[in-house]
Parts: C-alpha cells; structure tokens; sequence
C-alpha cells in the first residue's frame, strides 16, 4: 500500500508515471458525509400560515401581485392620461414622431412636389428654353410664342410625366425625411440647444434630407430636361428613357446627379430654413393674434405667405445652378464645370424672373398642400418654438 499523499498525488496527475504503477488501494474515510441544504426549511416557522416553496406560498406570492400592481396603476390613472394626452394632443390622430407620423408627411410631400411641379410644367418648360437656346428665346413671352407656333398648345405640356414621377418621388423623400432628421437632430442637440440653434437645425435637417431627395429626382430630371429642350429627341417619358439608356447606359440619368444637389440642396436649404423662420415672424409680429386661437383656414394662409417669401430667396440662391443643370442633360459628353465657364457669369442669370414667378409661386403652394395634408389627416402641427423654461430661468428673464 503507497502512502495516502502519494496516492492522491498520482491520481491528480493527469499524465502517466513512467516509472510504477499505481495499484487501486481501499482508503479509510476521514471526513464525514455532509448533508445538502435544501432551500426550503423542513418546518413551517413559528407564526408561518405555510411553508416557504409551498404551493400555497406562490399562489399567495401572485395574489399580492396582482394587488400591488392593479391598485397602484388605477390610482395613477389621471396622471397617466394627462401623459397620454401630452403625447396625443387632443384630435391628433397620431403621436408625433411615430411611424404613422412619418408615412404621412411623405405622402403630403408626394402631394404637394407631384401636383404642383406638373402644374407649372409649361412655364419650367419656356425657363429651360431661355436657358439652353437665349438666342432664339429671347423672353418668357417670347418662348411661349414660339413654342406655340412650332409645338401648339400641347407642346407646352412637354415633359409632365417625368415631372410628375420625378419629382413626387423628391417630395416623399424630402418632407419625409426632413422631419425625420429635425427631430432626430433635435433630440441630439437638446430641448436648450435645439432652440438655441434652431436655424442650423432647419438647415442641417433639409440638406440631409434633399442629399437623398435628389437621388431619386435625377433619372426623371434628365428625362424631362431631354423631351424639353431637344426637338425631335423624344416627346414622351416612354421614348426617352430607352433611347438615353441605349445611347449613354445607366450613367446618363445620374450625370446630372452632382449639379441637382448643388441647386436643389441649397434651394432647399432656403426653402425650409426660411419658411420655419418667416412663419415664427408672422406670427409673432404681423397675425394679431397667437396661432393657437387662428382657426385653420388661417393658419394655411399663413403658411402660403411664408412659403411664397421662402420660395423668392430660394430661386434666387439656385438659379446659377439650375441654369448648369439645364445645358448639362440637354449636351452628351459636357462636364459641370465646362458648361458655367462657357455660360459665364451673366449666363447663368437667364430666365431668373420666370424662375422667381415659377418658384415663388410652386414654394407657397408646396407648402399650403403640405399644411392642408397635415390638416385633413389630423397630424400633430406644433406651434412656433418657444424659450424652453429651463433657458429662461439661466438668462435671468423669469423668477
């Protein structure tokens, strides 16, 4: 028999000793056996109605859940209403913010972008005119002549279909996404600095969403640009799309990719930027009255004002661009920066007062449509942002 320590050296050894063989050997026992502890106890403490573990134990457990939770929830019913209520104004028909939300505003954009940039269909027409061809255009009374001569009336109609598609898929995403990114920028930001800077809130929220808005503008925007200012190329959407694709491949509807974001993001930078800021105005120091005892009808005359005075800046700061993107789908093989030298810097002024007329006037519609969608469908409108009390109270204007 080997020594105990050497036995149990050996059998904690995991490799094999070279050397003897370990034999199995019968060992006295020297600890005694310990009992396992249950959890439950064996016997019901004294002043106990059952065992801890028992049956009776978790029935009698759920009961007083059931009563805790039932009776502090119904005593918080008020409180928990009026949250509710601040969550969902009263006549909302959704949470502002939720899904619901989002889905909606995109279709008011589809509404708004769609109708009114195929309302204005002849009028873009003659503007694209004067800008690729001023030699034979030589006014917007004079291109609507000559368009008429050589086209009739229903040559003023050009291009619509690419317009109507083109540019509902632009609304959806730029409403849409606007107020997705004012929020989400929002809430980064904070309620104080939200307000603070809320300018370069608009601003940051609309030229993000526009960066996506133009990409699914471009093929139609070169399809439209193409029927319009190219007699003879294609008369319909369905003659042009194949026809540009068989000549120039997929490159041809997204060339003008880079010149659309640098019209419609600034444009729409001042679209939005400056419609949030002329309405805060117009209601502060213009409407006698706070917009919450306007009725509705005079909200949306509000916003049309608003919009047509955004929509004047707007073709303003776009025009140079519009006019580059404009000659750029009418030429094969011209690049952006070949097309402004040869325009130069009066060039790219052409057609500016059909624009601000045009603009003008599709901005403040856009936006009246928009506000109408919101309307119809009960959205929840906040008002004009207000000093949040938090900041009052740092500047010293409130107690």
């Amino acid at each position: 028999m080997y020594p105990t320590a050497l036995t149990q050296l050996a059998r904690a050894n995991p490799f094999s000793a070279p050397l003897f063989t370990l034999q199995k050997v019968d060992e006295p026992e020297t600890h005694t056996p310990v009992q396992k502890r249950r959890l439950a106890a064996a016997a019901v403490a004294e002043g106990d109605s059952c065992e801890f573990g028992s049956q009776k134990y978790f029935i009698l457990c759920g009961f007083g859940g059931i009563l805790s939770c039932g009776t502090t929830h119904t005593a918080v019913v008020p409180l928990d209403l009026v949250k509710c209520r601040m969550q969902v104004q009263s006549g909302d028909s959704c949470e502002f913010g939720s899904t619901k939300y989002y889905a909606l505003c995109g279709f008011g954009g589809i509404l708004s972008c769609g109708i009114t940039h195929t309302a204005v269909v002849p009028l873009d027409l003659v503007k694209c005119r004067l800008q690729v061809d001023p030699a034979k255009y030589k006014s917007i009374f004079n291109g609507f002549s000559i368009t008429i001569k050589e086209d009739g009336v229903r040559g003023l109609a050009k291009g619509w279909a690419p317009t109507f598609i083109g540019y509902s898929m632009q609304g959806l995403c730029k409403f849409g996404f606007y107020e997705v990114f004012k929020i989400l920028y929002g809430d980064l930001l904070g309620e104080e600095n939200a307000y603070l800077w809320r300018t370069s809130l608009y601003l940051a929220a609309s030229a993000s969403a526009e960066f996506f808005a133009d990409i699914a503008l471009a093929p139609m925007e070169a399809c439209k640009v193409r029927i319009q200012t190219q007699p003879g190329y294609a008369n319909t959407l369905r003659e042009c799309a194949p026809k540009m694709y068989a000549e120039e491949g997929l490159w041809a509807f997204y060339k003008g990719v880079v010149p659309l974001w640098m019209r419609q993001i600034p444009y729409t930078m001042m679209k939005f930027a400056c419609f949030e800021r002329t309405v805060e105005l117009l209601y502060k120091y213009v409407v006698p009255k706070p917009r919450s005892e306007c009725s509705k009808p005079e909200q949306l005359v509000v916003t049309f004002v608003a919009g047509y005075i955004a929509g004047v800046f707007c073709a303003i700061v776009s025009h140079p661009a519009d006019s580059v993107v404009s000659v750029l789908n009418k030429e094969k093989g011209s690049t952006a920066a070949q097309v402004l030298k040869r325009l130069g810097p009066m060039g790219v002024w052409k057609g500016l007062v059909a624009r601000i007329i045009m603009i003008g006037t599709l901005t403040a519609l856009q936006w009246f449509i928009y506000d109408s969608v919101k309307v119809y469908f009960r959205l929840p409108r906040p008002p004009p942002p207000e000093m949040p009390e938090s900041l009052k109270k740092k500047l010293g204007l409130t107690e």
